[in-house]
């Protein structure tokens, strides 16, 4: 059974996560997905094509992408390649205290340029991006024609 895991699951958007995908089968070939929505709706993805190890593993940390949206050994490249579908929108965190970005992290079979709706992953996991650690205060500041937030550690 194909299992794809985020380590820690929930984090800050600042700090690296470890994305592992095991149950491959050895030297099976599998395009790894990464997609969010952003706050108005846009979708921003990042893909690419790996090749399992012997033990039928797959870790962007160590193995190295062979295509896709980056190549080579970038552990969160996954996360920092994350382009949007529709050309020239940015992604950008508004409510960076409410909520977090839910990065949704897919694996399929083989190599995948576009995805279908029909199409099924093999496995996928979700991780949860925060912008504000817990306890963290945000103090709105006007002063003048000086316009911003002041954030406040615990």
């Amino acid at each position: 059974m194909v299992e794809v895991t985020v380590t820690p699951r929930s984090s800050l958007a600042d700090r690296p996560v470890r994305v592992q995908v095991r149950g491959l089968s050895p030297s099976q070939l599998v395009t790894l997905r990464a997609s969010l929505t952003d706050e108005q709706g846009e979708r921003f993805q990042a893909r690419a094509f790996f090749r399992a190890d012997g033990a039928g593993e797959v870790d962007p940390g160590v193995h190295a992408a062979l295509g896709g949206s980056y190549a080579g050994v970038w552990p969160m490249g996954l996360f920092w390649f994350l382009q949007p579908d529709t050309l020239f929108r940015r992604l950008v965190k508004r409510d960076v205290a409410g909520s977090p970005f839910l990065v949704r992290l897919e694996v399929f079979d083989g190599l995948c340029l576009v995805t279908a709706p029909q199409d099924r992953p093999l496995a996928s996991a979700e991780a949860e991006r925060w912008y504000v650690g817990p306890g963290v205060q945000r103090v709105p500041v006007r002063e003048g024609r000086v316009r911003g937030a002041l954030f406040l550690p615990p």
